[in-house]
């Protein structure tokens, strides 16, 4: 009777662990075990579902093309621009006239027969990149977490959310700021009065997607350094060893963005980029204590 019972119970087990396999239920050992093959498949609908996201931002931002490209996407070549506005009334303030950037006429035109039904595309697709970004992470996230330990799992909580307002925050950064002074440069400058600005709607997108979302990818900087302090490829040490040379070509790469001649516009750009920089350099030491914190528990 007794090994009638026995004989239950492990089938009955064995249905359940059947069952939890067929919903995707298995456990960290079955999960361990998985195959190169299992991986990919299972990278792969990551993917997918990340390209589904995007493309349904994509499709809301379709239906709805004509005020996003007259009010967003062609929103910093007018003079009525809130960043205008902001910078002008910042340049009286401060005694700076430079930063009032009204003096200036822009329109663009297409030369290709496809371009502008093929740019409708681009931007709905980049817009619904932007907007899905927070979930094509998670995606990721959810793809590379398995394979944290408990304690990298507890040191990452948030990582996210954090990731996500990094991301935006360079998005509004490029999109209110490096981008007014771009199109005020390009604008009006000029080596001869005999040659006509007429610039194609195709160098404008590509521009303005580099300063969007461009500058949002390169506020990662705190993440991509966290990740690098982790494996022990970057120390805090390193950073501050080299911190005066990061200033330098942050100033250059602030210069290359701002090329107008004033000092605030320079530092304009430039404290936010360094700011993110020092950021960096307080995340990674806090990640190398720990590290040095549970190397001497583990030697004790």
């Amino acid at each position: 009777m007794q090994l009638k019972l026995i004989t239950v119970a492990e089938t009955e087990s064995e249905r359940r662990s059947i069952f939890k396999r067929i919903r995707g239920k298995s456990t960290g050992e079955e999960k361990a075990e998985m195959t190169f093959i299992d991986h990919l498949e299972e990278l792969r609908w990551h993917v997918i579902r990340s390209l589904i996201a995007i493309a349904i931002g994509a499709i809301v931002v379709g239906f709805n093309i004509n005020y996003v490209v007259d009010r967003i996407f062609m929103g910093p070549i007018h003079k009525e621009f809130i960043s205008y506005k902001w910078l002008c009334q910042m340049g009286n303030w401060i005694q700076v006239p430079d930063l009032c950037m009204t003096n200036f006429s822009l329109r663009f035109q297409s030369n290709s027969f496809s371009e502008q039904f093929l740019m409708t595309f681009t931007i709905a697709f980049t817009v619904g990149f932007i907007v899905a970004f927070p979930y094509v992470f998670w995606e990721i996230w959810k793809f590379v977490r398995p394979a944290l330990s408990e304690k990298e799992k507890k040191g990452t909580t948030g990582v996210i959310a954090w990731i996500s307002i990094l991301f935006f925050l360079g998005v509004a950064f490029g999109y209110f700021i490096l981008t007014p002074f771009m199109v005020y440069f390009y604008s009006t400058y000029s080596i001869s009065p005999l040659i006509d600005l007429k610039p194609t709607i195709s160098d404008y997108f590509e521009n303005l997607v580099y300063l969007t979302v461009g500058i949002g990818l390169l506020f990662q900087l705190p993440v991509v350094v966290m990740l690098l302090t982790r494996v022990g490829i970057l120390t805090p040490q390193t950073l501050k060893k080299i911190r005066k040379f990061a200033f330098v070509v942050i100033l250059i790469l602030a210069a290359i963005i701002t090329p107008s001649t004033d000092p605030f516009s320079l530092a304009l750009v430039t404290i936010p980029l360094y700011t993110l920089y020092e950021f960096s350099i307080f995340m990674s030491m806090r990640i190398h204590r720990r590290q040095v914190k549970k190397e001497e528990e583990e030697w004790s």
